[in-house]
Formats: structure tokens, C-alpha cells, sequence
């Protein structure tokens, strides 16, 4: 038996021989309450909409071709001016930033410094500067954790990869030998061969793994979740946790119920630190797997594990449905989603991120389908998420990279995005798909976002009611939002062609318009009944009586 253990048994023992000789008095206190578990504190998350950026592409403040901390801060009144009586901000309630932290790649998730703002970007304290005026006009902000893996240079890497006798050796995963697995989305290698061992690294060998299996990396990813937001951030997006602990080949690779302790534990953390705080995770998955992620609401409202989730399979089902101008398969997968989900959580609905194409390359700049996808997402429950330049129609970039899926904002004609040659090319369209040329145009892409977040914040259904799917034609997409106080009937016609939309079983006296485009009528005929003449990728909701 090694020494360290037989201490702590002593320990238990000494303990257990003093509580069975104490005195009554003691003896009747001597069994414990436990204490409640935290809870979650985070409903300003609820109906929030946020807006994804990536700091290089948004704006450039000292004329590197870069964008920075400070260009961002400086363009927040677009996104959200503090004013709620003001109509030319786009209205958003929250901030995703991607990584921002030291890393040796144009993106960011290979960390080498988790408490060091990247040079390119600014400093710690352009940071704050950032998280206070955003704070100052009411929009909260969330930071990239990238916490499955460093990158290659960073200092504990470096120091694990030195020889089997470091120090942090334990820190990522080694074999003497290579396992031989791949990656269970494809066929490249998991393993990496460096100084005579083999090393895991999921993505890729620049990316090593952490052992959360080590109590001291736990501890200290935990201490920087905790640094953080004791910073000033409003919560964490959390990058990749299904993979955080492998226990074999294949599928031992992901979901393993390993993963799901250490971010159960997290979020214990992070419930002690800043119970306001809101975590949202990346857990590409279907649905009935997506809910395990939740953890369990019985003891912990909104879940004991993570609190949101990225719905990859709505986002999917939306894009397909607005494209082929059917509404069936979104329809479905809500039901499907209502069904796995528990109750009260917070979903996270988007259409897509910085690893997919572009919306508007996915719906070949189509004018009505890019209306038809705003609308939807908008009028989900939870909290949904755009990707910057979606507002405006950016399409991919000139190349099939990465690069191009992280084009330059476009703010003018011109770019207006630095005094310099951009650190990438902008993408097709700019002559048009711009702020500055939208901006003025009542109806541009720019404006009908504006209208829809506008409309969201004036009704309590849609930003925090739940959903029931109505059934309709295919081409229809109809669900209620009841929020309790309020409930809401909301439409999309997905088609090329005009829509009777209904009949809807909605019991109703009448209807106020919410919002609803143009040349859509008011639902007319009667409880039970109701049908609604729609144009073609026309969307309305309106308020029951």
C-alpha cells in the first residue's frame, strides 16, 4: 500500500473512532444537511439573440488588415446602441466571441495562453474596454473555452512531450506504443508520433488532447472557467466537449459518460462562481443524444450539466426545408426535439457557424429563402445565434478553406473594414451585400433582421414561450409560442407559390399582428379554422385574443 493512501486511511479511521466517542449533545448533530446544489441564475439568456464574431474579420482599428478588440468595440452601436427606442442597431442581446486568446493560427483554437489576450487582437485590458461598453448598452458577452485541447506550443505541451519523467507527462495522453485510431468522423490518425511516443490529438497533431483523467488538469481548467468569468465575461461557449474523455476506439472516442462528469463538474463550478453565468456547448449530434448534455433538471433547473446546446439537427432541418421549400423535415425535427429535450432548458437554434458554408452560398443568394431562414430562427424558443455578416447576405469566401467561411466584414461598398489590404480576401457581393448599403433600405436583408429582432422583444411567447408544431401543408410552417401570459400564432410559407395557410385548430377570438410581412393577410374564418393568404417566403406572427 503506497503512503499516501495509507495516510488517508488513518485519517478515516482516527475520524470514525472520535464521532463514535463523542458526547450526546454532539452525537445528535453530528449527521450533516447536505447543502443544495447551485443554481443557474441566467434567464436574461432566455429569448436572448446572440451574434457569433470572429474578432480578425469584423473590424480593423489600427490599420494591420486585422481586426481587433478595438474595432469591435467601436462598431457595437450596429449591433446594439443601449437605446431601445433608437431602429438602426441590429438589436442583438449577447456576444459569442471566438477564441481570443494567445494561439499561433489565424483562428484561435489552438490555445498556448489561456490568460493572455492574443497580440493581434489587442490587450487584457482592451478586453475590458470591450466588455464595458458592451456592457453599458446591455449586451452580455460570452468567450470561446477551448477545453479538450491546447495547441502544440503551449508550455505544458511542450514540457509533457520532453520525456516520460515531466512533470506533466500526465497532462495529455501518451502510449509507448500507437494504438492505431482514427478519428471516428474519418480516416486520419489520433495518434502522433513525437520524441518516441504517441501521443492523442482528436483533430490533429497541432491540437493535443488534455487528460482530464489527471485531477490537476481539471483543477486548472476549472481555476481559468472561474478566472474569467470572475473577469467579467458573461459566460463560456464551450468547443467540442463530447470528446473531452476517450475510453477507446471508434465510438469510446465521444459521449463517453466520463465526458459527461467532468462537465457536470464544470458546471457545479460555474454555478458557485457566477450563478448569472450561461454556458453553451458544441456537441455535433442528433437530438435524443444533444438532450443527454442537458444532464438532469430534477435537483438543478435548466440542467445540471450543461445548460445549452448547439441544435445542430434544427439548424440542418432548417437550412434543407427553406432550400427545397418544404417544411416538413423542420416540423419533425422540432417534434423531435420537444420530445428528447427536458423540460425548461435553454435551446441554442442557429443557422450556421464559423465551420460551415455560408447561408447565403447554401440558398444561392436567393432573396426569399434568406428572408424565409431569418424568420424561422427568430421565431424559435431559446436563445438563437447568428453569424456575423448573415444580416447582410456574406457569402463565402474565393476558396474552399476555412479561410472563406471568415471573410472580412463588409461594411461599405468598398470593405470599410481596414485602411489595409484585409488579412483575407472579402467575399463575392460586397458591391451590395454590405452594411452601409443596406443600412437605409427599408427593404434590404439588414432591415428585415432588424424588424424580426424588434418583433421578438415585443412579445413575451416568442422570447420565452414554449413551441408546439402545427400540422400543415408541406410548403407551411406553423407552431404556437405560449409563453403563459401571452400566446402567439407564428407562419412561414416556405414555397415559390402563394399559400392558404391553415385550416389551424386554434381557438381564438381574433388576432393582433405581431409582424407579418407584406401583402400577408390576417388570419380569417373562425375557431378551428383559421386560414392566412401568404405570398411566396412570406412569414407573420400574430398575438391570439
Amino acid at each position: 500500500m503506497n503512503r499516501s493512501l495509507s495516510r488517508t486511511l488513518a485519517a478515516a479511521l482516527l475520524l470514525t473512532l472520535s464521532c463514535a466517542t463523542s458526547n450526546d449533545a454532539y452525537a445528535g448533530r453530528r449527521r450533516a444537511v447536505p447543502s443544495a446544489p447551485p443554481q443557474w441564475n441566467h434567464e436574461w439568456a432566455r429569448g436572448a439573440v446572440f451574434y457569433e464574431v470572429f474578432v480578425r474579420s469584423f473590424s480593423d482599428s489600427n490599420g494591420d488588415g486585422i481586426g481587433d478588440l478595438d474595432g469591435l468595440t467601436a462598431k457595437l452601436d450596429y449591433l446594439n446602441d443601449g437605446n431601445p427606442a433608437t431602429t438602426t442597431d441590429l438589436g442583438i442581446d449577447a456576444l459569442w466571441l471566438m477564441p481570443v486568446f494567445q494561439s499561433p493560427s489565424y483562428h484561435g483554437y489552438d490555445t498556448v495562453d489561456y490568460e493572455t489576450i492574443a497580440k493581434d487582437y489587442g490587450s487584457n485590458a482592451s478586453f475590458q474596454h470591450l466588455l464595458a461598453e458592451a456592457h453599458k448598452r446591455g449586451i452580455h458577452v460570452i468567450i470561446d473555452f477551448v477545453m479538450n485541447h491546447t495547441g502544440s506550443d503551449h508550455p505544458w505541451f511542450i514540457d509533457s512531450a520532453s520525456g516520460p519523467g515531466s512533470p506533466k507527462r500526465d497532462w495529455y495522453v501518451w502510449s509507448a506504443t500507437n494504438p492505431g485510431w482514427t478519428q471516428p468522423w474519418g480516416g486520419d490518425p489520433s495518434w502522433h508520433l513525437k520524441n518516441g511516443a504517441y501521443f492523442y490529438g482528436l483533430f490533429w497533431s497541432g491540437m493535443p488532447d488534455l487528460n482530464y483523467r489527471n485531477p490537476d488538469v481539471k483543477a486548472e481548467m476549472f481555476r481559468l472557467a472561474r478566472y474569467w468569468l470572475t473577469q467579467g465575461v458573461d459566460g463560456l461557449r464551450l468547443d467540442a466537449t463530447r470528446y473531452l474523455v476517450e475510453n477507446g476506439p471508434g465510438a469510446g472516442q465521444y459521449d463517453t459518460p466520463e465526458t459527461h462528469l467532468v462537465l457536470k463538474e464544470l458546471s457545479t463550478q460555474v454555478r458557485r462562481t457566477k450563478p448569472q453565468a450561461f454556458l453553451v456547448a458544441e456537441n455535433t449530434t442528433d437530438s435524443q443524444t444533444l438532450a443527454m448534455y442537458y444532464g438532469s433538471t430534477a435537483v438543478v433547473r435548466g440542467g445540471d450539466e450543461m445548460p445549452s446546446n448547439f441544435n445542430f439537427p434544427l439548424a440542418s432541418a432548417i437550412l434543407d426545408g427553406v432550400k427545397a421549400g418544404n417544411a416538413i423535415r423542420i416540423r419533425d425535427t422540432m417534434r423531435a426535439v420537444i420530445s428528447a429535450y427536458p423540460a425548461g432548458v435553454i435551446d441554442a437554434p442557429f443557422l450556421t457557424n464559423h465551420d460551415q458554408t455560408r447561408l447565403a452560398t447554401v440558398l444561392a443568394n436567393d432573396p426569399g429563402k434568406l428572408r424565409n431562414a431569418a424568420a424561422i430562427l427568430l421565431t424559435l424558443p431559446g436563445a438563437p445565434f447568428l453569424y456575423y455578416g448573415e444580416e447582410v447576405g456574406l457569402q463565402n469566401g474565393p476558396t474552399s478553406a476555412d479561410e472563406s467561411k471568415r471573410t472580412p466584414m463588409p461594411w461599405t461598398p468598398a470593405g470599410g473594414f481596414s485602411t489595409a489590404t484585409p488579412w483575407f480576401a472579402f467575399a463575392p457581393g460586397l458591391a451590395m451585400n454590405n452594411v452601409a448599403s443596406q443600412t437605409g433600405d427599408a427593404s434590404s436583408l439588414l432591415s428585415y433582421y432588424r424588424n424580426w429582432i424588434a418583433a421578438r422583444k415585443r412579445s413575451h411567447a416568442l422570447l420565452q414561450g414554449t413551441i408546439a408544431p402545427l400540422d400543415s401543408s408541406a410548403q407551411v410552417l406553423a407552431f404556437i409560442r405560449d409563453s403563459g401570459d401571452e400566446r402567439v400564432l407564428v407562419v412561414h410559407n416556405l414555397g415559390n407559390t402563394a399559400a392558404n395557410a391553415g385550416p389551424f385548430d386554434v381557438q381564438a377570438a381574433g388576432f393582433d399582428t405581431i409582424y407579418a410581412d407584406s401583402n400577408v393577410a390576417d388570419p380569417a374564418g373562425g375557431a378551428g379554422a383559421w386560414r392566412i393568404a401568404m405570398p411566396p417566403h412570406t412569414s407573420g406572427v400574430w398575438r391570439l385574443r
